[in-house]
Order: C-alpha cells, then structure tokens, then sequence
C-alpha cells in the first residue's frame, strides 16, 4: 500500500514546515490519473500521524480531474480515462491534469 508511504511523506513535510508548532490541517491534491486512492490515504494519514504534530489534523483531500490537449488538432478537454481518444479521432493527448500529487498547503494552529 503506498499511500501509507504517501502519508508519512506528507507528515514528516508538514512537521518540517511547522517547526514545533501543531498542524491543524493538511490539504493534498491528488490527480485522477495518480493511482492514489483518497480513502486509502485518508485512513493512512490519520494512523501515520498519532503521536506526531499533526495527530488530530484535518486531512484536506481535493481532487484533480483529467483534463488533456490532443496534440493533432491541439483540442483541450476534458478526460475520465487515460484511454481517452479526441473527438477528431486522434490518440496522441498531451495531459494537462490528473497526475498530480501535491502538498498544496499546511495550516497551523494560532500561538498561545
């Protein structure tokens, strides 16, 4: 299951950036295309983070949806497969999103 591996990376990046601090939440965009499982990474994330600054953090998953550029008639839209053909029939798609895996943000709690 890598998205125990996923969670652990994505704690230790919010511990580094916290500094001490407590981490109130983390949100991650994961891409369509990724191979991450969001529920999966949910109930990694909340085990891998007990006993560290981020137990008790809200784990802010936001979805990337496909979306690809046909690179014969340079089409733009947007995808739910990566089989996906463009609507002038061509197989050649550049992918624009839906593969992404980022920290997009760690939210701190206020100092006391």
């Amino acid at each position: 299951m890598h998205e125990l591996a996923i969670a652990q990376a994505a704690i230790e990046l919010a511990e580094q950036a916290a500094r001490g601090r407590r981490v109130r939440r983390v949100t991650i965009e994961v891409g369509e295309f990724s191979g991450v499982l969001p529920e999966a990474l949910s109930f990694c994330f909340d085990l891998a983070a007990q006993g560290t600054l981020l137990d008790g953090a809200e784990l802010d998953l936001r979805k990337i949806s496909g979306l690809a550029r046909c690179e014969s008639c340079a089409a733009e839209f947007d995808v739910s497969s990566e089989l996906a053909t463009c609507a002038c029939g061509a197989t050649c798609l550049v992918y624009l999103h839906g593969r992404e895996l980022n920290v997009k943000s760690i939210e701190l709690f206020e100092c006391d």
